[in-house]
């Protein structure tokens, strides 16, 4: 800061000057003490210079209206609403989120760095706040081909220009209780440059929670019982509490949060597709939801605000105070808030679910072209069994989590898998996308739902190849040579004939569309898959299919190089013995 910037925040904290904003007649949320203020919030610089009676250069006067401080998510993908960082900014900034802890590591997984560089550049362009952490695990696994590598001295450089606020989430856990090399080799790195390492640890207890623990790892967004949240509380650490587009914990979790430990529950969203932003919210959604789960308004939005800011070492935010960022949302009512304005940096960025600035967007030329499985044919999608049983990874409706099912099945003449349409039991294939090794890997889907025809998305957590579930070989070869002319997205077959489909140029994972179109896309996928496929109305059918290979949750998954019992972290053959 220099010092006539400091000068005129402290004259104007003083009274001595007019502000450049004043915000009168608020009722201003203290999340230090979970108390009402009424008063005028003073802004100048972009800055809060005061709560009290103040005079502006500019009035606005907001008649009773609650101001709280601007929402934080510690923990989001951008690429998971499937629209560039500018279009996400746009979307998420009038439901009052103001910053954003994005780890990118889906586009690092299909381009290496300079998927990191295009989203770096790309949030330049937004009002929302993008801090974008370190992808920790690229690969996720070494079960698993993913676009590129990122060692520990790859991150050297986004280090020291400080283009990076953290280490993103540690999937790797069992490298990081295992004391690996190269693990400790990141966590030494982000330690040196006293970077905060966010982690991912589901289903991990015990000694082996200490020793996650005790690498420096401060947060989790994997928790799915109370009995996990309060394990890591205890620990340390801060429980981020997800409400996402599948993976949705909040109702659950929330039945844990006590006077005793809230302090240590943050709101996230993880993964949020661009139709939920725009149907149900974002962070206002999950303040709402708090509320009607018995929580305290204050209460809610403390875990959004002053919690997530000091969970990931903002000290700059999170609160209304004196010297603070001037990130402001204005709402009406505070049983049940809906966003009417949002201030970022003390500028109005957002009134009545509008965003006012002009979205301009960088140039993604060097981020397409990622889709390449020129050696592929049909017969790769041939699964033979040695057994009439066999490991079949079984869908859990609003979870990444999976059971593993053990399904008898049928075999014909040469021993291959028959689909029955009697059972919900179908073929589901993961196919190396980046390096044209020609790998394909097939094994079984049980609870998905489909009953006729196949579908096949290029966005396949994390290493993101491509990935298909069919009743019939035929669909499934269709799916996926339309992905490929397409350069990646979501097909849906039936017949040979293509349903519908959802481009997805840039890395195989985002759209160059607006949110609105883009969400308009998923609907009618979504209706596609559920009317004419038979998909389960129990889950989302793109999302549900992508975190199918994600072979860092438990219990069951599949990569292009085989299916993953994700407990034992080994791979498993498809065939069970009788």
């Amino acid at each position: 800061m220099h010092k006539e910037v400091l000068k005129r925040l402290i004259e104007t904290a003083a009274g001595r000057r007019p502000a450049d904003l004043v915000l009168k007649n608020a009722q201003v949320i203290d999340v230090y003490q979970a108390e009402i203020i009424r008063g005028d919030i003073a802004l100048v610089d972009g800055l809060i210079a005061g709560v009290g009676e103040y005079e502006g250069q500019k009035n606005v006067d907001l008649k009773g209206k609650f101001v709280a401080p601007g929402f934080i998510d510690a923990h989001i993908h951008v690429e998971s609403a499937y629209v560039t960082p500018e279009e996400f900014g746009r979307l998420l900034v009038p439901h009052g989120t103001t910053t954003v802890l994005a780890d990118p590591h889906e586009i690092v997984n299909v381009l290496g760095l300079t998927g990191l560089n295009y989203m770096i550049e790309a949030a330049k362009e937004t009002a929302l706040d993008i801090r974008y952490t370190m992808p920790s695990c690229v690969p996720a696994t070494n079960m698993e081909n993913s676009g590129a590598v990122v060692a520990a001295e790859d991150m050297l450089p986004a280090f020291e220009k400080q283009q990076v606020a953290g280490l993103a989430e540690f999937m790797n856990f069992p490298g990081v209780i295992a004391a690996d090399d190269a693990v400790l080799d990141k966590l030494l790195l982000a330690k040196q440059y006293g970077l905060q390492i966010d982690g991912h640890a589901p289903m991990v207890a015990g000694k082996a929670l200490n020793a996650y623990v005790a690498a420096g790892i401060k947060n989790d967004h994997e928790c799915s019982t109370v009995a996990e949240l309060k394990a890591r509380i205890a620990r340390g650490m801060y429980v981020l509490l997800r409400e996402g587009t599948v993976t949705q914990n909040l109702r659950t979790l929330l039945k844990g949060v006590t006077d005793n430990n809230y302090q240590r529950c943050v709101l996230v969203a993880d993964d949020l597709q661009a139709k939920d932003i725009l149907t149900k919210g974002h962070l206002d959604n999950s303040i709402r939801i708090c509320i009607e789960e018995g929580i305290a308004p204050i209460r809610a939005i403390q875990m959004a605000t002053i919690n997530a800011a000091q969970c990931c070492q903002l000290t700059d935010r999170g609160a209304i105070a004196p010297g603070l960022r001037g990130d402001l949302v204005v709402f009406s009512d505070l049983a049940a808030p809906e966003i009417e304005a949002t201030y970022i940096a003390g500028q109005l960025v957002a009134k009545k679910n509008v965003y006012l600035p002009e979205v301009k967007r960088v140039a993604t030329t060097k981020v397409q072209s990622s889709v390449h499985i020129d050696t592929f044919a049909k017969a790769q999608l041939k699964l033979k069994l040695t057994s009439d049983k066999a490991r079949a990874i079984e869908v859990i409706p609003q979870e990444a989590l999976t059971n593993e099912a053990i399904v008898t099945i049928k075999r014909d003449e040469n021993d291959e898998f028959i689909y029955e349409p009697e059972k919900d039991v179908v073929k589901i294939a993961v196919v190396e996308r980046h390096q044209n090794t020609g790998n394909v890997f097939v094994g079984l889907l049980k609870n998905y739902g489909l009953k006729k025809g196949a579908i096949g998305i290029s966005i396949a957590h994390d290493s993101h190849n491509l990935i298909v579930a069919g009743t019939n070989d035929e669909d499934m070869a269709v799916a996926l040579k339309a992905l490929k002319d397409q350069e990646g997205g979501v097909v849906l077959v039936d017949e040979g004939q293509i349903l519908g489909s959802m481009a997805l140029p840039i890395a195989g994972l985002m759209s160059e569309l607006t949110g609105e179109e883009v969400a308009q896309q998923e609907e009618e996928l979504n209706h596609l898959a559920h009317e004419k496929l038979g998909i389960s109305a129990k889950v989302d059918p793109i999302m549900t299919l992508s975190f199918m290979s994600l072979a860092v949750i438990p219990n069951l998954k599949i990569t292009d190089l085989g299916l993953v019992d994700v407990t034992k972290f080994e791979i498993v053959p498809v065939s069970v013995a009788d």
